[in-house]
């Protein structure tokens, strides 16, 4: 049901992208203003996407779920509206462009982190694979539907279609019966949450490298779709029927690798995947942007449609292996928030030097840049590419107060007595106990050595409230225990190590 839901929504999605940027060409039939109607659509998900992902992440998502397709349906109505009555302008497409965006920034960090609620983890990269089918599915159904609204009964009508599948998928969404558990901890305010999922990917190794790959490629890869609607004038017959069939060869392309997505991640590891995609897209596109007819620019645009999903796919699975349950929403968001960013920002600056240098120079520089700054990439980016268990479990023992604690932030000292001759190795293993507590949302963390004792370390981590103190040991996984368990061989003691929690006075 999910599954056709996203199905639908995609389809509305790619109908409006496809008949705004078309209605642009004769609003505003400049490269840039075309190229900008991509980056209207997709800023939004740049700016909006952390509020967004930690509201999933907090509130009852499938309410949350059911008000973003409302949203997406009022803005399609708008725009039908405006459209019919003859008030369209330039900027205001690109206005009622963003308000879209703002639906779909909404939806998506709700969605990524459903996924994972409804399939195990081992069938992850394969149900992740399937919403690629879906979106590019819609990719195909989406332009050609439009195309055919557009030819036949203009752009307005294609919105008002839009307005119908988004209310459909929100009265079908209604019908799930996902049942919400709220944390006895009440729940987390927004600003804490927000700041929680920030320090969670940052102190993540390979979140920070996929975060960086994913901005890299999009960055360059969205030059071709946001000035594909100027390519498409310029070849066959110019109408908005070979931009229908450029976006529906790209979308089968995308099909066919998603089908194909496990026997392709198999034959290559993720950084040469990565290299090879990155290649394939490039080589697309200078072939189109450089193409004499339609018949060699389709195959280029399929092959381009091949390398996107398979560069996206494995990278979104990527980010959801390496991000537990209780941020996942947050952490995908993030993702989310630095792959529409890298398009909003590509299709603007594409849009910008094809102003200037011309349309197929526009794409062949965005080709060339693509491959350069991907080799960069795999050398100073750093992936310690460990997958570690993320499992949620409750081994530490939930401290509790003999009395009220109110206000002020809480600190714990953990004391260990470590063998001088192994003071180095355990230094190491507290940098990862370091990234742990930050990332588990605490606001500071601190090693000490004593001056006085060589053997004896205090590690001492601050927590902005008794209740974000509490919070993290809902946070535990797999991975957590076994660090502890690391940090205990260290300890030389007849006892385990002493921990106290001070109560900071204002």
């Amino acid at each position: 049901m999910l599954w056709l839901t996203w199905l639908a929504a995609n389809t509305s999605m790619w109908m409006n992208d496809v008949a705004a940027a078309w209605l642009m060409t004769s609003l505003g039939p400049s490269p840039l203003w075309v190229a900008l109607v991509q980056s209207a659509s997709t800023l939004p998900v740049f700016l909006l996407g952390l509020p967004s992902g930690a509201l999933a992440d907090i509130l009852d998502r499938r309410r949350y779920f059911v008000i973003t397709q409302f949203w997406v349906a009022g803005t399609a109505s708008v725009l039908c509206v405006v459209q019919l009555m003859g008030w369209m302008s330039a900027p205001l497409l690109l206005a009622l462009t963003f308000a879209n965006g703002v639906g779909l920034a909404m939806r998506w960090p709700v969605f990524s982190a459903i996924v994972p609620e409804l399939v195990p983890r081992h069938d992850l990269p394969a149900a992740l694979a399937l919403n690629g089918v879906a979106m590019n599915t819609s990719r195909i159904i989406g332009p050609l539907m439009a195309g055919a609204i557009i030819a036949s009964a203009g752009s307005a009508w294609v919105f008002v279609l839009n307005a119908v599948l988004s209310l459909a998928a929100a009265f079908t969404i209604m019908r799930w019966r996902r049942v919400h558990k709220e944390s006895p901890l009440g729940r987390e305010r927004l600003t804490s949450a927000i700041r929680v999922g920030v320090q969670y990917v940052w102190q993540s190794s390979r979140m920070r490298a996929i975060t960086i790959r994913i901005s890299l490629f999009f960055l360059h890869s969205t030059a071709l779709l946001a000035l594909l609607p100027l390519v498409a004038r310029a070849l066959g017959d110019g109408g908005a029927g070979t931009f229908t069939v450029l976006l529906a060869a790209m979308g089968s392309g995308a099909i066919v690798a998603a089908l194909l997505m496990v026997r392709i991640r198999s034959l290559m590891p993720l950084q040469t995947l990565l290299f090879t995609g990155t290649l394939l897209q490039s080589a697309g596109m200078v072939t189109v942007a450089f193409a004499p007819s339609t018949y060699l620019a389709v195959p280029a645009m399929f092959l381009a449609g091949v390398a996107v999903i398979t560069v996206a796919n494995s990278l979104t699975v990527a980010a959801q292996m390496a991000l537990p349950d209780w941020v996942r929403a947050r952490g995908m968001s993030i993702y989310q928030m630095s792959l529409m960013g890298a398009t909003a920002a590509g299709a603007a600056l594409w849009g910008q030097v094809a102003t200037w240098r011309g349309i197929h120079e526009s794409l062949g520089i965005a080709a060339a840049s693509s491959v350069c700054f991907m080799l960069i990439s795999r050398r100073l980016v750093m992936d310690r590419g460990i997958e570690e268990d993320l499992t949620p479990s409750r081994v530490f023992k939930v401290p509790v107060a003999d009395a009220p604690v109110d206000g002020g932030r809480i600190q714990t000292n953990i004391e260990y007595l470590i063998d001088p001759t192994r003071a180095v190795q355990f230094r190491e293993v507290m940098q990862e106990s370091r990234r742990s507590r930050i990332s588990q949302g605490a606001r500071d963390w601190q090693l000490l050595h004593d001056v006085y004792d060589p053997t004896r370390y205090v590690e001492q981590v601050t927590d902005e409230s008794w209740t974000e103190h509490l919070r993290r040991f809902d946070r535990v996984t797999a991975a957590d225990v076994q660090l502890r368990d690391r940090k205990l061989a260290f300890h030389t003691g007849e006892v385990p190590p002493r921990v106290t929690r001070f109560l900071v006075e204002k």
